[in-house]
């Protein structure tokens, strides 16, 4: 495979669609050598048996990878991925990707296969089979149905519920740690720390009063508390005459 079509393979297997446009940046961006939009156009329209067998095919102007044609979920996953950055790797981490069973070991990952092991599953090798496919499973989008449906293929049983909370918590962290094709490569925790986070609310410096009111009396334009007297005149705590009435 040339390095073109590597790094076609490569990136389809890391977002799932890959954008003609994106390709030539990318590529240009690694490599001395350049290519141009006429050149993928031209891979995109003639396209190359090699590829194929990479469970890579050209659809609508994108490369994309083999599972969103066979399940037809271009359009929603398509949906998912607007507006969300890349993750782009270095040339060296990118090209391992160009085996389709390739993944980054985390934290995470380990995490789960420890307790799989020392807990459900004795032999190592088919506990780390068994991991490996639910990392598998969480780059295309699975949730936790098929993480449970996993572990039913592979003959656990599990000795209580807190035992099957215990595993789910492992997997939701490997969940949000895994690099999925919505994200556009990212991972959850990665898009949250880029989108969300930073448009998040900060705390109040002043802890919220459950007593307080957000009525404000018109003559002093202060906030009048439930204690105050009451704005009406009538002599009484506000929360004993008006209180009610505005709310």
């Amino acid at each position: 495979m040339n390095l073109i079509h590597s790094y076609i393979s490569a990136l389809t297997n890391l977002y799932g669609i890959l954008p003609a446009e994106l390709l030539v940046e990318i590529f240009n961006s690694q490599n001395d050598e350049k290519i141009s939009m006429e050149e993928v156009n031209d891979i995109l329209n003639d396209f190359p048996e090699e590829l194929t067998k990479a469970y890579v095919y050209s659809y609508q102007g994108y490369f994309v990878h083999e599972a969103v044609v066979e399940f037809d979920e271009f359009d929603s996953l398509m949906g998912e991925k607007a507006g969300k950055p890349y993750y782009i790797p270095n040339k060296e981490e990118l090209l391992k990707y160009t085996d389709d069973f390739y993944y980054e070991v985390t934290e995470e990952f380990e995490n789960l296969l420890d307790y799989v092991s020392m807990h459900l599953i004795k032999d190592r090798d088919r506990a780390q089979e068994m991991v490996e496919e639910i990392q598998g499973s969480l780059e295309i989008g699975s949730d936790l149905n098929f993480i449970i449906n996993h572990f039913n293929h592979f003959g656990v049983n599990f000795k209580n519920l807190e035992q099957l909370n215990e595993v789910m918590k492992l997997a939701m962290e490997l969940s949000n740690n895994t690099r999925i094709w919505e994200n556009n490569g990212h991972t959850p925790m990665e898009i949250f720390d880029k989108l969300e986070r930073p448009n998040m609310r900060p705390l109040p410096k002043v802890p919220f009063d459950f007593n307080a009111t957000n009525v404000i009396d018109m003559k002093t334009r202060k906030k009048i508390g439930r204690n105050d007297p009451c704005p009406c005149g009538s002599g009484k705590k506000y929360k004993k005459c008006c209180l009610g009435k505005d709310e």
